[in-house]
């Protein structure tokens, strides 16, 4: 597949706003609705586009507190980071968990509603899982950027 400048207009339009209609895209990239919408069809075929969300406002739904967690394991083997990886999995707490180079084995992103909700997923969900040797959290103050669109520039 040819993944040319016309692709990458197109992904920047789409992360901006997915429920964009092809008629609108078509018109912003000078195309067809026919053509637009075989590239869009092209992308997803091809694993460019993954899938389609929304984007909820945490305020709204009371879970705005936001955690950094780092969590170190016991040891390295196999077996505690394949167990660990499967029950951090399980928590819907946890938006992101990443394994990552460091003093630390893994990063979290937690979202919950305050610090009395925090507490309470740290003593009866996180550190329940085996082999957990430390954590330590950080509390985000203020979101300075966030984004989800990735640049092509």
């Amino acid at each position: 597949m040819i993944f040319d400048a016309t692709d990458k207009k197109l992904l920047e339009y789409l992360q901006a706003d997915s429920k964009q209609t092809t008629k609108e895209l078509s018109i912003k990239l000078n195309l067809s609705v026919t053509a637009v919408y075989e590239r869009v069809k092209k992308l997803e075929r091809e694993g460019y586009i993954e899938g389609y969300t929304v984007l909820v406002n945490k305020e709204k739904i009371n879970k705005n507190f936001v955690v950094f967690c780092n969590v170190k394991l016991l040891q390295h083997s196999q077996e505690y980071v394949i167990s660990f990886e499967r029950e951090v999995k399980r928590l819907n707490e946890v938006l992101e968990c990443y394994h990552i180079s460091g003093d630390y084995d893994y990063l979290l992103k937690v979202l919950v509603s305050d610090m009395a909700a925090f507490r309470e997923f740290m003593v009866k969900k996180l550190t329940n899982i085996s082999h957990i040797g430390s954590t330590h959290s950080m509390f985000v103050i203020n979101a300075v950027k966030h984004t989800t669109v990735i640049s092509f520039s």
